[in-house]
């Protein structure tokens, strides 16, 4: 048996691996940790150590006990760890049934951050974003003996009921417009700074003013859009046109496209989201207004088909990717804060105008 001088974790700075431990023939057994440590020529407690990422082991050693466990197919207890550390290193994740870009975006960029954090995710899909059906989601995912939960909450009704979860399970919500008073902390969009933008935008290419078609009103974030539209007219001086109402989709941008093109002294439109401008460039299209030449299209959201629009959409672009871990790192900063500490309950992530070809000058 080769020695050495001890290593940080306990263990000698290298050693000659021993024979491949298999199970006997006829008979399947799962691996465990000892033999995990037995392949890799380490002690148990090693092994322990890199699989609770303890940072006294040297690097070459804790690949030398990745690689048996990939050799192993070792799947390590979960149960036996929760049991132990109190942790099942999963969190949930509380989503609602949609074909919408944002929401869609928000469930794969907050998974996406969870699990290059190392944790497992359990996601809880609801049908409606109603207090009962996401109370009951919250109920499951308890169950599940989840470390935190993070929620898209678009509307109230969600964070409304995060309040039932149990006492010391951290719940964080993602979306929504944000009131400052929400229950708990929050990542968002600032949906008002981002509507702004895009009025400004209108309005400094030389309109004389911009029309808006909206989302759902029940909707906390199409309101907020439609105040930061409407205060930066206000603020320009400009006439404020009465809000079109609308939803989510192609087909409400569509028909309140046609309303719009029929009026000559349309010459910008700021929609709520890019598949409402979808239907917005086809009504003008349809009715021989051209875009940008006799009417420039804004849109939310950026979509990744929304440069391939004819013509490629201007729109303002929502960092989805940067929600997901800017809600992840919130949840975790409040799961092991300390006693007296205090984390931040309102996290906000900036919007910016992507320019594209449907935008030109005006005439104002």
């Amino acid at each position: 048996m080769p020695t050495s001088d001890p290593a940080p974790d306990g263990e000698p700075a290298a050693q000659t691996p021993v024979t491949v431990i298999r199970p006997r023939p006829g008979k399947e057994r799962g691996s465990v940790m000892r033999d995990v440590a037995k392949l890799a020529g380490v002690s148990h407690q090693t092994v322990s150590r890199v699989i609770n990422d303890h940072p006294n082991v040297r690097p070459e050693t804790r690949e030398r006990v990745l690689a048996a466990m990939r050799s192993l197919n070792y799947r390590r207890n979960l149960a036996a760890r929760t049991l132990a550390t109190r942790e099942s290193r999963t969190l949930g994740i509380i989503g609602f049934e949609t074909t919408l870009f944002g929401p869609e975006s928000m469930l794969y960029g907050i998974e996406s951050a969870a699990r290059a954090a190392g944790y497992l995710v359990s996601v809880a899909t609801v049908r409606e974003l109603a207090h009962r059906p996401v109370r009951e989601a919250v109920d499951r995912l308890a169950q599940h003996d989840v470390d935190g939960i993070i929620a898209i909450a678009p509307k109230p009704a969600v964070t409304t009921a995060l309040t039932h979860a149990p006492t010391g399970l951290t719940c964080v919500a993602v979306g929504g417009a944000g009131s400052g008073a929400d229950p708990f902390p929050t990542v968002r969009v600032d949906n008002v700074a981002g509507a702004r933008l895009a009025t400004q935008h209108l309005l400094d290419l030389g309109h004389a003013t911009v029309h808006h078609v909206a989302g759902p009103p029940d909707w906390p974030e199409a309101q907020a859009r439609v105040e930061g539209w409407r205060e930066t007219l206000y603020a320009a001086g400009a006439v404020v046109p009465p809000v079109v109402p609308g939803g989510w989709d192609a087909a409400a941008g569509y028909e309140q496209g046609r309303r719009l093109s029929a009026d000559p002294s349309v010459t910008a439109v700021f929609c709520a989201n890019d598949r409402i401008a979808l239907g917005v460039l086809r009504a003008l299209h349809e009715s021989g207004r051209r875009v940008p030449e006799d009417v420039s299209v804004v849109g939310f959201d950026d979509m990744p088909d929304s440069g391939y629009f004819l013509p490629p959409l201007t729109t303002v672009h929502q960092d989805f990717a940067e929600l997901g871990r800017r809600a992840l790192a919130l949840l975790l900063h409040h799961m092991s804060r300390a006693d007296g500490e205090t984390p931040p309950s309102n996290v906000v992530v900036a919007p910016q105008v992507v320019r594209r070809a449907s935008t030109g000058p005006g005439s104002a």
